[in-house]
């Protein structure tokens, strides 16, 4: 062993001694200068012997033990202050201690078979030349040695044969320890105690060192010590703990306000605040846990407060400038009715007066002046044109509706009442004629969708969901996809918005005339989705504002932003409850007509060109779908060509669409037209509408067959898409024209069994083909044809960093049952696993690997488990994927940063390592860093129980393949390749750092055993740093290419 060579050095220091004995055979002991010439001659021959040994090959095979070998071996062998053990010896043996001392074939043969009997408690040697079967002197008992014959000179270097060393045998002296099956002496380490043994009468044993006398030796005595190994089984060499022993020969118990752990070689200072009595083997310091814990929990509190408070005040002021604005608008509103009221006053006494003097010219009097109407105020309009001057150009000179000077509006009470002021015109004019309004909105980029035998077909079971579709929505009309359940009405709306994964999509889809696809415009396309998939911890003027901030035109300034998100809340009627938080399953917020109007809101305020809506009325009453539609009515007018999935919507809200496509069962069209002309086409097949019917409920119940439709030409309801093919002139299918009966149903194998041997392939294929889609969805992006820059990476991750900051502060209550379930683990982990030094900790690290690792992936679940609804939504629309992952990841640090304090403040007060704080800190650190990442991973290709499961099992399964004994080449290939392996070697390293002298011995055997190295420790943070870092990417990847699925 590497390690054991190491310790051969110290019988080449020691044989100085020799040499020094050999050169003075006439020094007279009773001499003190002779004696103190003769120390400190001795002590510099070692310190120069030591520093030659430094670099030889020797040391470097032990420097997985080794940090710096002659730091090493000074807190070891180093005897320079204090070399009185030295000198009692030489005395002792009247000058005969360099005879005694061991050669380095003496020390070689001790630890190697020291060190084969690792798992024996026996203190026994194998037979040598001096102790056998057929020689056994005194010497080779415990504690005894002999010295070599007067004609053998002692010789440094000799390390291939033992001396003979039989005669004049005495006590080991003082400060040395002799093994039994050897003849000779060993210095004691420091930080040992090595005095002679004293027999006990009652056990029969030399206390301290738990070896008996021989028998048939009524003259041999108690030696020295016997052994220096591991502490299960040279524990007696050791100072004790609770005493400090500055020398190998004295030890002196611990005063009051100091603390000494076993093995020390001076008395260490306890700190202030804790209880160190007399004796102390460690310092209590649970009490800097506590205030540690205070100290965070303050720090945390008061974070969280002055964050929610900043926040508070600026939404405070928001709010107060808005409702200034508003309440200037409504003054204003005011005065105008006020003075529209005393306008039509006086044309109403003008008429009358012209009606009683038609023949006579007519002079108003003054006091009817328009100007100056008797107690009432004029209408400021010529100072709201002044104050908000719209943009003229300066080539033609006409006005520009559209732009408006905005760059001397600064304040946001200037910003809403502009906003405000340009609703009231909107409202104003919308009340004179839609050709007025029209003519002063801003026109949209204009997107046309046709589709040309459009079919979609489920790739896994060969179903038709939507079959030769044929027609086009238009730009500025509000087109209604209607039909019974099944019939195909989300699968048409994603088919033309791009969305279908897992089916075939045949035919043509022209945009503007040309053939392109949908995700070339996806950044003005708006889809609302069936379900309301917005964020429940934010509020409705948070949830539209982020929309408005990550998806409108980075260009556009913040007056024109504000307008937008102000138009939509108002159309919307989400005024009253603005500020509200929407709410989730768990906490009740908003209601759920208002949370539909929400989840509208959040593609208006996009101000798309092309808007899908997949039933948006549903679960709404008729005012709030009248509200709704008259917001859709608003933006059609604008150009934006709007498509709704709508079910059974009453006469007056049916009237309000503009177009009707409406499905019958298998995916077939029945009708796509203006919806003025439905109950005329379906009257001219014959079926007409009774009285006091919903028109579109009829033709629905018509469709799903409910309903039989009373006409004298005998059509049936099978027959209504083959009627509308032929009067539209379309082409129809070979299946339709033999038999209408088929129609949605999968032709059938005649060979049933052939069919089921081809099932398993089809589904293989399904499976592949449906990764590939979603695969090269992500990776081949097309062109950009939208024209709109939307803001950058960088801009959208401020806007993602803000509010997830804001979801982190209102899940605060959350966050706090954290850190209070990680503070008890850290204390019960403390309590339970105290440090101990005989295994530098190893068990309370291994407990800490588990806790830590299990509490911080549960909670790193949520950070992507909970909103993978909304991910996919936003990352549809065109929203950066990586500054959604970052910015999540950037505040989760916060929490990386505070969980290692709120654990090592119970664990390590209680436990109280050697190591520093600060180095278990880092462990811990790059352990939780690790394992969020881990998490990350897990939360994003696992479904919610599965990956909860998995974070239980991992860090269990993989800490105890990290403790298994490494006696094959495959388990130390398998533990180096987990993660706790890398923390518990790097929190056993940094504490095994601290064990010196004595404890050398004990360190080298463990980390030899355990297969760690100290130079390690910065590779396991680093592996740590790097699995984090590397689970982070692969997480991010698999966000990429499997959320679509």
């Amino acid at each position: 062993m590497g390690w054991i060579k190491k310790v051969c050095i110290l019988v080449m220091i020691q044989m100085v001694l020799l040499v020094e004995c050999q050169e003075n055979d006439d020094f007279n002991t009773s001499d003190p200068t002779v004696m103190k010439r003769l120390t400190e001659l001795a002590n510099h021959r070692i310190s120069a012997v030591t520093s030659d040994l430094i670099h030889t090959q020797v040391a470097h095979k032990a420097t997985f033990c080794v940090t710096d070998p002659e730091e090493e071996w000074n807190k070891s062998f180093n005897y320079s202050s204090n070399l009185d053990f030295l000198s009692k010896c030489i005395t002792q043996t009247q000058g005969d201690l360099a005879q005694r001392l061991c050669s380095a074939a003496e020390l070689k043969f001790y630890f190697t078979n020291f060190i084969a009997n690792t798992r024996s408690a026996a203190s026994f040697l194998k037979p040598n030349r001096n102790c056998n079967s057929t020689t056994w002197v005194s010497g080779c008992e415990p504690g005894w040695a002999c010295t070599l014959g007067t004609n053998q000179p002692p010789t440094l270097t000799q390390s291939q044969q033992i001396p003979v060393r039989t005669y004049n045998c005495q006590p080991c002296c003082e400060g040395f320890f002799c093994p039994q099956g050897l003849t000779c002496m060993i210095p004691c380490p420091l930080g040992a105690h090595c005095p002679r043994g004293i027999h006990n009468a009652l056990t029969g044993l030399c206390d301290p060192y738990m070896y008996q006398l021989p028998l048939g030796l009524p003259n041999h005595t108690c030696g020295g010590a016997n052994i220096w190994a591991d502490v299960s089984r040279g524990g007696s060499m050791f100072c004790s703990a609770g005493s400090y022993c500055p020398t190998n020969t004295q030890k002196i118990p611990c005063f009051s306000r100091h603390y000494c752990r076993m093995g020390s070689t001076s008395e260490t200072r306890c700190y202030r605040l804790t209880s160190c009595n007399a004796n102390t083997t460690r310092q209590n310091i649970s009490q800097y846990g506590c205030m540690l814990i205070v100290g965070i929990s303050v720090m945390l509190f008061v974070f969280y407060n002055c964050y929610g408070k900043v926040i508070t005040i600026r939404e405070r002021r928001y709010a107060r400038s808005r409702e200034t604005a508003v309440k200037s608008m409504k003054e204003s509103a005011r005065a105008q009715a006020r003075w529209l009221a005393a306008v039509e006053t006086i044309r109403r006494r003008a008429a009358e007066i012209s009606h009683s003097f038609s023949r006579r010219n007519i002079i108003l009097p003054d006091d009817l002046q328009l100007g100056d109407v008797s107690g009432v105020e004029a209408y400021p309009q010529e100072q709201e044109i002044e104050e908000f001057p719209e943009h003229v150009d300066p080539e033609t000179g006409d006005r520009d509706h559209n732009e408006v000077k905005v760059k001397h509006i600064r304040t946001d009470t200037q910003i809403f009442k502009y906003a405000y002021s340009q609703l009231e015109r909107e409202r104003a004019v919308s009340g004179v004629s839609s050709m007025t309004m029209v003519s002063v909105m801003r026109k949209r980029p204009t997107i046309e969708i046709a589709f040309r035998d459009l079919t979609v077909t489920l790739k896994q079971k060969k179903i038709c969901l939507l079959r030769s579709a044929n027609g086009e929505i238009l730009p500025g009309r509000i087109t209604a996809v209607m039909g019974p359940s099944g019939a195909g009405k989300t699968t048409m709306l994603s088919a033309l918005a791009g969305k279908t994964v897992g089916c075939s999509v045949s035919g043509l889809v022209l945009i503007n005339g040309q053939v392109e696809s949908i995700r070339s415009y996806k950044k003005i396309v708006g889809f609302v989705p069936q379900d309301d998939v917005v964020h429940g911890n934010l509020t409705v003027e948070e949830n539209i504002w982020f929309s408005a901030n990550c998806r409108l035109s980075a260009v556009l300034p913040k007056v024109e932003k504000v307008l937008i998100v102000e138009r939509v809340i108002e159309s919307l009627g989400l005024q009253p409850v603005r500020s509200s938080l929407v709410g989730t399953v768990e906490k009740r917020g908003i209601s759920g007509g208002q949370r539909k109007r929400v989840n509208v809101g959040l593609e208006l305020v996009v101000e798309p060109s092309l808007l899908f809506l997949d039933e948006p009325t549903s679960g709404l009453d008729s005012s709030s779908s009248q509200l709704l539609l008259r917001a859709l009515k608003r933006e059609a007018l604008e150009g934006v060509n709007i498509c709704a999935v709508v079910h059974q919507p009453s006469y007056s809200l049916f009237n309000m669409f503009d177009d009707l496509i409406l499905l019958a069962k298998g995916g077939l069209t029945a009708y796509h037209g203006e919806v003025r002309d439905v109950e005329g086409y379906f009257a001219g097949l014959g079926i007409n509408v009774p009285d006091r019917i919903n028109p579109p409920d009829y033709f629905i119940d018509i469709l799903e067959g409910m309903v039989k439709p009373h006409t004298s030409t005998g059509v049936t309801y099978e027959e209504l898409p083959l009627r509308w093919k032929l009067h539209k002139g379309h082409p129809v299918p070979p299946d339709m024209q033999r038999t209408v009966s088929g129609v949605g149903v999968p032709a059938t194998n005649a060979n049933s069994r052939n069919q089921e041997n081809l099932e398993f392939m089809h589904n293989l294929k399904y499976r592949v083909e449906a990764l590939l889609d979603v695969v090269g969805n992500t990776l081949f992006k097309p062109k950009d044809l939208s024209r709109r820059q939307t803001p950058s990476i960088l801009a959208q991750y401020r806007h993602f960093l803000a509010r997830v900051a804001k979801q982190r502060l209102r899940e605060a209550r959350i966050q706090a049952i954290d850190y209070l379930i990680l503070l008890l683990a850290g204390a019960f982990m403390g309590l339970i696993a105290k440090s101990r030094d005989e295994n530098f900790g190893a068990p309370g690290y291994t407990y800490t690997i588990i806790a830590t690792s299990l509490l911080c992936k549960i909670t790193a679940l949520r950070t992507f488990s909970l909103d993978k609804l909304q991910y996919r939504r936003e990352r549809a629309s065109g929203i950066s994927s990586l500054a959604h992952f970052v910015a999540k990841d950037t505040t989760d640090h916060f929490n990386t940063l505070i969980k290692p304090l709120v654990y090592l403040s119970m664990f390590y007060f209680f436990s109280n390592p050697r190591s520093t704080f600060l180095d278990n800190y880092i462990v811990l650190l790059c352990l939780v860093y690790c394992v969020t990442g881990v998490a990350y991973t897990l939360a994003i290709f696992l479904e919610p129980g599965p990956s909860q499961l998995c974070s239980v099992l991992l860090p269990v399964v993989l800490t105890l393949l990290s403790t298994q004994p490494k006696d094959s080449q495959f388990n130390k290939i398998l533990t180096r390749l987990c993660y706790p392996s890398w923390a518990l070697e790097a929190f056993i390293v940094s504490n095994a750092k601290s064990y010196h002298g004595v404890w050398l011995i004990q360190r080298c055997g463990a980390l030899l055993k355990m297969g760690y190295n100290l130079h390690n420790w910065t590779l396991c943070i680093s592996l740590l740093i790097a699995t984090g870092a590397g689970c982070r990417v692969f997480a991010f990847i698999g966000m990429l290419a499997l959320q679509n699925k």
